[in-house]
């Protein structure tokens, strides 16, 4: 009774391990799944594409919880896709991360005393390719590990000649569209990696720093600025001051003397400067600031460069070929001892920028770079979600979207490095500029150079939904699997990745968006919600969990955490209870193999079905229904936990119970029970199955006989349902939870038996006995039986004979002392809460504990008088 299609079948098993042992099945399985060619998907078929390409990991990276997190999520709908008949794409591939692996390269050359000087350009990026050969890419066999259902087939590499072509196509087009441009403005410099960075790959911290305040010019014409970096004042151009500040008006348009420096600079009226900041005047440096950078293109004042690319001081002087902290300290020194410092605060506190991948402090410096002109590109890419043919998932993050892609400022996509794509322009003898295509021949000739710039490794990877299908060229898989479906990453780099990906998907495929929704996650946190720091000494390698407790367990303990948009906390113990879960689903399974459970033939009638039967059916399409609607909505962590319960809770502990008894009677009614559980796990562990394939797919085909889950069909809701079963059910396992509840106030042990006598006349509850009374160990009423407790429940009565199961004398003095201590506890809490005078000075949070004590006395007085009024009287 739910639309559930079966492969044609072999023989099914009904032979399984005593326990599930993830080392032995999973890779072994994952490598049966490859072979098979069930991720391969073909541009041919004519099935509906269904589309996901993988956020490209760093080619020297290896597998972290962030990765594993993402990639379940990714992995489960594309496998759901797959099982509902889609053709499914989850494309692979890797990114080049341009400073990262140059930056492993001369490590190694470091260590060999060399530098990528002494090789070359070309020398040094072949080494680069065999590092790449021989290091990269170990995340690869990683998500092996994981389970990931990619098409390894269409592995991509940013760096490879297909998506090499298409840096190079999109360069060139922008180019020619005067979208790309090259300009001298500030840019971040990191001193360590030697290269510009983007603004979003600075980090910034509050740092211990300095506040200095110097006293410019001399007699009646001073003013006095303050600064955290002394350093740059040598590169000083003017002095700024708010057209309105009257202080100052005097000094506006005449020169003053800047100290150390044989230098007079003029004082500007500017209206960035807040007068209401500090002294109200601030120093004027184009070249190290851009703030001041932006004063001096307003005022037409000269940029001075004091430092080199190693944040070295190149102004002459005593300075010059001081590091720029050290000159820092000495500038400061020799401005003291001239008298010019008016005060000094140490520390002072404020927010500094430092390189992501080093952790350097950047340097703002003045610099020639290349450019994309955003403006156009941000703001189609802003229309498209505004319009709504692109979705953001949870929708409130849409304003964080828009926060960037309306304010973005021009993108710097220059990068002094040697290893990634080479910019292709050529410049000339007499100053010439060429950009080339991939299909054009650079000028040749002599004195003709190509830039020795590369581009910012987001350029490449901003073309991934596209390039990897082909782009430029109109590839079969363009047309059948662009736009793709869904991008599913984190929220922490809609700036890196999200943003550009649509720009330029917008750009280069004539307004077509680059995938349908964005599915934003949130970052994996420890047990406490702290973030993952080496450290903090809380980073976990999902690999050691995954050789412990097995894949799925990883797995499952990700997707039940996936809520959208928001942090994901996750702790061992947590997996440790997804492995168990995993054992629970083994263990149930055999037990049904074992027990006859199959799929063989129809489903019977409704009216062959008993309630318990057709309650379960119910359930069961009820929870198909839900799990569709959580994965159309995203929502991963819901349907895993609707899984859970509904596989644990209703399933094993109650179905499989509740069966037990019909088992064993044997006959018609066993037949229709075998056929029901078989129809039960096979759906539930199709449903399991995107998010634990490994244990899911063992079972599937041991009870079916089917090929593999992989290539099954998903189950639909077939609107089956009994809500008079339902309530049937719902009224025994009220019943049987309230016995039991009963049977272990009064310390009887799980397995003990008691005498009962139940009365079930006119309920729907007697064609249950047999099942009550084996659920809860009860016994046929004999000769002797006197009822010394009487439960009436439902509409049922239950009469039990305790005696001679419990010492009632020694259970009622503990239940005595144990009234009496709660008695005592409220007692207590009354007349703290009842006192004016503690309450008047009591921190809220005290007088809460206080009530919340109260409130737990109070309970625990009504439970244990209940147990003591249930108990035998003498």
């Amino acid at each position: 009774m739910t639309e559930n299609a079966q492969q044609q079948p072999s023989a099914p098993s009904t032979e399984l391990p005593t326990q599930y042992a993830p080392a032995d099945v999973e890779g072994p399985l994952y490598e049966r799944w490859v072979d098979k060619g069930y991720f391969a998907a073909d541009a041919k078929s004519d099935k509906p594409a269904y589309t996901i390409v993988i956020p490209p990991p760093n080619v020297t990276g290896s597998l972290h919880l962030g990765h594993a997190f993402q990639h379940t999520l990714m992995d489960a709908l594309t496998r759901r896709k797959r099982m509902q008949g889609y053709e499914s794409l989850w494309l692979p591939g890797m990114d080049h991360a341009g400073i990262a692996t140059q930056n492993k390269v001369e490590q190694q050359l470091a260590e060999e005393g060399k530098s990528r000087h002494d090789l070359g350009r070309e020398e040094f990026v072949d080494r680069v390719w065999q590092w790449k050969e021989e290091y990269g890419g170990k995340i690869l066999g990683q998500m092996r590990r994981l389970g990931d259902g990619v098409d390894w087939d269409r592995e991509r590499f940013t760096m490879d000649e297909g998506l090499s072509k298409a840096v190079q196509t999109i360069f060139k087009k922008l180019y020619d569209d005067e979208l790309i441009y090259r300009a001298e403005r500030i840019i971040n410099w990191c001193p360590r990696c030697l290269t510009a960075i983007s603004d979003i790959e600075v980090e910034y911290q509050e740092d211990d720093g300095e506040l200095v305040s110097i006293k410019y010019g001399e007699g009646d014409e001073t003013l006095v600025v303050a600064t955290t970096r002394a350093e740059t004042m040598l590169g000083d151009t003017a002095v700024a001051v708010h057209p309105d500040d009257e202080r100052y008006k005097h000094l506006v348009g005449k020169r003053i003397k800047l100290p150390l420096t044989d230098r007079a600079i003029p004082v500007v009226a500017d209206s960035h400067v807040d007068p209401e900041f500090g002294t109200g005047a601030v120093k004027v440096t184009p070249a190290h600031d851009p703030n001041d950078f932006a004063i001096g293109q307003r005022h037409g004042l000269e940029s001075i460069t004091v430092m080199d690319e190693r944040a070295v001081i190149t102004a002459h002087g005593p300075f010059q070929g001081l590091d720029r902290f050290e000159a820092r300290s000495a500038i400061v020194a020799a401005l003291r001892s001239q008298g010019r410092i008016v005060a000094e605060k140490r520390p002072y506190v404020h927010s500094v920028g430092h390189c992501s991948r080093c952790k350097t402090t950047i340097e703002p410096r003045l610099s020639m770079q290349w450019w994309v002109k955003v403006g156009p590109l941000a703001k189609a890419a802003g229309d498209a979600v505004r319009d709504g043919r692109v979705r953001i998932h949870p929708e409130d993050m849409s304003k964080r979207y828009f926060d960037w892609v309306d304010n973005m400022h021009d993108w710097c996509i220059s990068r002094q490095l040697w290893w990634g794509h080479r910019i292709p322009v050529w410049y000339g003898p007499e100053g010439e500029v060429v950009c080339v295509g991939p299909d054009e021949e650079p000028p040749g000739g002599e004195g003709w150079k190509q830039d020795t710039d590369v581009l910012d490794t987001w350029f490449s990877s901003g073309l991934w939904p596209f390039s990897t299908l082909g782009w430029p060229e109109q590839t079969e898989d363009l047309r059948k699997f662009y736009p793709t479906d869904v991008l599913l990453t984190g929220h922490d780099i809609i700036f890196f990745w999200v943003a550009r990906m649509m720009m330029f998907g917008l750009y280069a495929m004539d307004g077509e968006v680059p995938f349908r929704t964005i599915a934003l996650t949130g970052l994996v946190r420890d047990e406490r919600g702290k973030k993952m720091s080496k450290s903090f000494g809380n980073v976990v390698d999902p690999l050691d969990w995954m050789d412990k407790y097995g894949s799925d367990a990883v797995r499952f303990t990700l997707a039940r955490g996936a809520n959208p948009g928001t942090d994901v906390p996750i702790g061992e113990e947590w997996v440790q209870a997804s492995r168990n879960f995993a054992n629970k689903i083994w263990n149930a399974t055999r037990f049904a193999l074992m027990n006859g459970a199959t799929v063989d033939g129809p489903l019977p009638a409704p009216e062959k079905l008993s309630a318990t039967d057709r309650w379960i059916l119910s359930r069961l399409n009820e929870t198909v229904a839900q799990v569709d609607a959580f994965y159309e909505d995203y929502q991963f962590a819901k349907l895993s936990d609707a899984l859970f319960h509904f596989a644990w809770d209703e399933v094993f502990d109650w179905y499989v119970e509740l069966s037990k008894t019909t088992f064993q009677a044997g006959g018609e009614a066993a037949e229709v029970s075998q056929r029901v559980l078989g129809e039960v796990l096979d759906v539930t562990l199709k449903l399991l199955h995107p998010i634990v394939p490994f244990v899911t797919d063992t079972l599937w085909t041991t009870l079916t006989g089917g090929e593999s889950v992989v290539v099954a069909e998903w189950p639909q809701d077939s609107g089956f349902r009994d809500d008079a079963a339902e309530r049937e059910i719902e009224t025994l396992q009220s019943v049987i939870t309230e016995v039991r509840r009963f049977r272990a106030d009064q310390g009887l042990q799980p397995g003990q038996r008691v005498p009962a006598r139940l009365s079930l006349d006119g309920t729907a509850l007697a064609p249950h006995e047999a099942a009550i009374r084996q659920l809860l160990r009860l016994q046929p009423e004999g000769d002797a039986f006197t009822a010394t407790a009487t439960l009436p429940v439902a509409g049922a009565e239950v009469a039990l004979d305790l005696s001679g199961t419990i010492d009632v004398a020694a259970e009622r003095k503990r239940l005595a002392k144990d009234l009496a201590a709660a008695e005592k506890e409220k007692a207590q809490a009354t007349a703290k809460l009842g006192n004016e005078a503690f309450l008047a000075k009591a921190p809220d949070n005290v007088v809460d504990k206080i009530r919340t004590r109260l409130t737990k006395a109070e309970e625990d007085i009504t439970r244990i008088q209940s147990q003591l009024d249930r108990l035998p009287q003498q």
